[in-house]
């Protein structure tokens, strides 16, 4: 695994899964958040469940992120516990707040979705 550091700082990540319909491959552009010592990236879904990413992610968890040039298969799930879920909020709203408050209703009402990344 490449040191992860490097790549935290990056503004985006893209995020592929495969269509719950379709079975093509569906990239989607995203605010991330990486953990290097776990090699777990963060994202909140702004649409909750309502997201087709997210319903894609329900269906079949394997996927591939891209952050910069590099790129890692890794498996989606949901928070673990109620201190994961809380980490990955305060992760995201940390890296993307550019002023106190503004992005208070995001932090309380997206789902906060993880990936397990592998090289």
């Amino acid at each position: 695994m490449p040191d992860l550091r490097v790549l935290a700082d990056e503004d985006f990540c893209y995020l592929t899964t495969t269509g719950r319909v379709t079975g093509r491959p569906h990239e989607i552009e995203i605010w991330f958040s990486l953990v290097p010592e776990t090699e777990t990236l963060y994202m909140l879904s702004g649409g909750g469940d309502r997201s087709d990413w997210v319903k894609n992610l329900r269906r079949n968890p394997d996927v591939t992120v891209r952050i910069a040039r590099r790129e890692f298969s890794g498996r989606a799930r949901g928070a673990r516990d109620a201190e994961e879920d809380e980490l990955a909020r305060g992760l995201l709203v940390g890296k993307y707040e550019s002023r106190a408050g503004s992005l208070t209703n995001w932090r309380r009402t997206s789902l906060p979705v993880a990936v397990d990344l592998s090289a």
